[in-house]
C-alpha cells in the first residue's frame, strides 16, 4: 500500500477544540467516506453520522492544518472521526497527516482514530501495521461497530463513554 502521497487531506469538518472524544482537549477531523458496515450488519440504518454523508467535502492542506494545531495552546490530541477514517483513500490520508506531524514537525501528541471495524479487520487490511511505527505509545485505535441494543460503557483509555459494549479503545 503506498501510503505517501499530496499533502492534501480531504474531510467535511474539523472541530478545533474538541472536549468530547478524549480525556484531553483535541483538534477532532472528521473524515467523509463510509461503507456503512454498521447499517450492512444490522440491516437497518443505524449509524448515527449517516446525514453526514451529505455533507460538502473540503480539501485542506495538511501542514497547514498541523500548524493551525500547534498554534493552539488548548489542544493536545489530534482525534480522527466523522465517518470512516480507515475507509479507502481517507485511510492513506490520515497516515499522511500523522507522518507529517510525527516526522516533520516532531509532534508527539496523542492521535485518536475512531473506527467501525473491528480490531481483526484492521489487522487483516493492513491498516495498524504502518500507525505502529508512528507510535510511541500514543496512537489510540476505538474499535468497533455501533450494535443497537447494546450498553453504552465508559471506556478506560479515552475515559469517554461509548455508544455499545462492543466497542474498545486500545493504544497501539
Amino acid at each position: 500500500m503506498d501510503l505517501l502521497s499530496a499533502n492534501t487531506i480531504t474531510v467535511i469538518d474539523i472541530i478545533f477544540e474538541d472536549f468530547i472524544n478524549y480525556k484531553k482537549a483535541c483538534m477532532t477531523i472528521e473524515m467523509p467516506y463510509c461503507d456503512f458496515k454498521c447499517n450492512k450488519d444490522c440491516g437497518k440504518n443505524v449509524c448515527q453520522n449517516f446525514e453526514l454523508l451529505n455533507s460538502k467535502t473540503i480539501s485542506i492542506d495538511i501542514d497547514d492544518l498541523i500548524e493551525r494545531y500547534l498554534s493552539n495552546p488548548i489542544t493536545h490530541s489530534v482525534c480522527f472521526q466523522g465517518l470512516e477514517p480507515f475507509y479507502k483513500e481517507s485511510y492513506k490520508e490520515v497516515y499522511n497527516l500523522i507522518n507529517t506531524l510525527r516526522v516533520k514537525y516532531n509532534c508527539n501528541d496523542d492521535i485518536i482514530i475512531y473506527t467501525g471495524y473491528t480490531e481483526e479487520e484492521c489487522i487483516k487490511y493492513g491498516y495498524i501495521k504502518p500507525l505502529m511505527q508512528l507510535s510511541d505509545n500514543n496512537i489510540i485505535i476505538k474499535y468497533g461497530r455501533f450494535i443497537p441494543g447494546h450498553d453504552p460503557h465508559l471506556d478506560d483509555i479515552l475515559k469517554v463513554k461509548l455508544s455499545s459494549d462492543n466497542q474498545y479503545a486500545k493504544i497501539i
